[in-house]
């Protein structure tokens, strides 16, 4: 299953269902590979079937064919099928049909529709936004005839997927992260990353987008890493401290800012250091950890703890498993919808209704307004 229609799936709280209804003229904006002689189905109509079913409960494309092939003719209709001149009737597509379908769509282009989709309607958050980039290695995509899928994604870090794109096989994600965030408003927004974007292109890109930074330093700049760690920090003033206890074992951060104007990175403006003590109550065994990062946020504008709480949520998406990122095989082609749960989305799925006669009740009601 396309772990796009995962994203769509574990979106689908009631709020959003209710105003699903135009979800049609954004998938509407995926372009069609067929080639024109023999079309029996309309295109835009194959994908809203699928987004549908999975609206409705459907987690894998054997229960989406399922879903599209029980439909009444009322909910065939809304979602854009085409009746028969002879006789009147709508024949739903096969199984394969749906397969093939998921399989030819451009990934890429179904991320962005969805992402369009969900974005405006979403009730924006409270204070600044912050954005969390990542990329991820799907495991069990790796065959004998082609080698694993990687991705790269864009989340917020309250959870909801924003865009993701598929990483050419030949490359890594570094040239991937401004395509990535071009179809994203960054307007005043803070976006986190590892250590491998922390590169003077990307932090000059952010800039011009007017978005701001927290970049992870390490020695992979050896000569930024170096000016970093060698900061007074003893004389620097604590500006957060949290102590917490989980998993057994007692955690400690502490986080520290120096303005410094003197840094080699483009538009950075403080310096920050975050020291980490673990200690395993089970064997007594102590870990100190110390992570520095530079940020393009002028002093005063976000405090200590939202600092140390986009660093914390920052590290956590990236420690996530890839497996619901975008599932092998058909799952490449589309990515985001299902009811597995998709490690970028971070939401709970909800079921729209429970039971085939609520469900296509749901899709009625869901679709009523795109008839035609």
């Amino acid at each position: 299953m396309p772990s796009c229609l995962q994203q769509l799936g574990d979106a689908c709280d009631p709020a959003l269902s209710e105003r699903a209804a135009d979800l049609r003229s954004y998938l509407a904006a995926v372009p069609d590979p067929r080639a024109r002689r023999g079309i029996r189905h309309p295109w835009t109509a194959l994908l809203t079937a699928a987004a549908c079913a999975v609206l409705s409960g459907a987690a894998s494309i054997t229960a989406i064919g399922e879903w599209v092939a029980d439909a009444p003719q009322r909910v065939l209709a809304l979602l854009g099928f085409r009746p028969d001149p002879l006789t009147g009737l709508i024949r739903p597509p096969h199984a394969t049909t749906i397969r093939l379908v998921l399989a030819a769509a451009d990934g890429d282009a179904l991320d962005q529709a969805i992402g369009h989709f969900l974005r405006e309607r979403r009730t924006p958050a409270s204070g600044r936004k912050a954005i969390a980039v990542d990329g991820k290695t799907l495991r069990g995509s790796r065959t004998t005839k082609q080698p694993a899928i990687a991705l790269i994604a864009a989340m917020t870090h309250s959870g909801q997927v924003l865009a993701q794109r598929q990483i050419d096989g030949k490359s890594n994600e570094i040239p991937a992260f401004a395509p990535l965030l071009d179809g994203i408003d960054l307007t005043g927004a803070v976006i986190t990353a590892d250590a491998l974007h922390t590169q003077h292109d990307h932090a000059a890109y952010l800039h011009e987008r007017g978005a701001h930074y927290l970049a992870v330093v390490k020695r992979n700049h050896p000569a930024l890493h170096e000016s970093v760690r060698r900061l007074p920090w003893h004389d620097v003033r604590l500006d957060h401290y949290e102590r917490g206890r989980s998993h057994h074992r007692v955690e400690i951060r502490r986080l520290k800012t120096a303005v410094f104007a003197h840094l080699a990175y483009p538009h950075a403006r403080q310096a920050l250091q975050v020291v980490r003590w673990r200690r395993d109550l089970g064997t007594g065994k102590l870990t100190i950890e110390r992570i520095y990062l530079v940020t393009s946020l002028p002093p005063g504008a976000a405090t200590g703890s939202e600092l140390a709480a986009w660093i914390r949520v920052a590290k956590d998406l990236g420690g996530i498993a890839p497996d619901a990122l975008r599932m092998p095989a058909v799952s490449s082609a589309l990515g985001n919808f299902g009811g597995q749960t998709n490690v970028w989305a971070g939401a709970t799925a909800a079921g729209v209704v429970a039971g085939a006669e609520g469900a296509y009740g749901a899709v009625t009601s869901l679709y009523g307004r795109v008839a035609g």
